[in-house]
């Protein structure tokens, strides 16, 4: 992830992330009290679950998630690049405390473990995002 806009460089408005994203990666089931979230793809595929509708979203697709429905999503072609924005801003700062700085502008190798979705919940709820369920599209 590589963040092009933050709370700090837009006075809180917006934060916009640029991602590079391989098959599987996502995220957990999540509500965000906060802000709207919205997704722009630019290359390869995604697949979303918002308020219990799935989307499938090639290259030029847009996606919303707005605050207060659930919402996840999974990257279904090899690898995927999209846009992240955020509004207000503000969620780049849980990435940031959770995340770890890439060396390179690329994919890095995969975690030798899950996450520690015991940390990953307690941060969260300090950004007022609440994580409902595991990575992966419900049925």
């Amino acid at each position: 992830m590589t963040i092009k806009s933050s709370a700090e460089s837009t006075g809180g408005v917006v934060g916009v992330s640029e991602n590079l994203a391989p098959r599987g990666g996502g995220s957990p089931l999540h509500v965000h009290r906060r802000e709207d979230e919205w997704f722009y793809v630019l290359k390869g595929e995604l697949t979303f679950w918002v308020g219990g509708e799935t989307i499938v979203a090639p290259p030029g697709a847009f996606v919303f998630g707005p605050r207060n429905v659930p919402h996840t999503f999974l990257v279904t072609s090899e690898e995927a690049r999209y846009l992240l924005v955020a509004e207000p801003a503000g969620f780049e700062g849980f990435v940031r405390q959770v995340g770890e700085p890439a060396g390179k502008l690329e994919i890095p190798p995969p975690p030798d473990s899950p996450p520690d979705m015991e940390k990953l919940t307690v941060v969260a709820a300090e950004y007022g995002i609440e994580i409902i369920g595991p990575p992966g599209i419900p049925d």
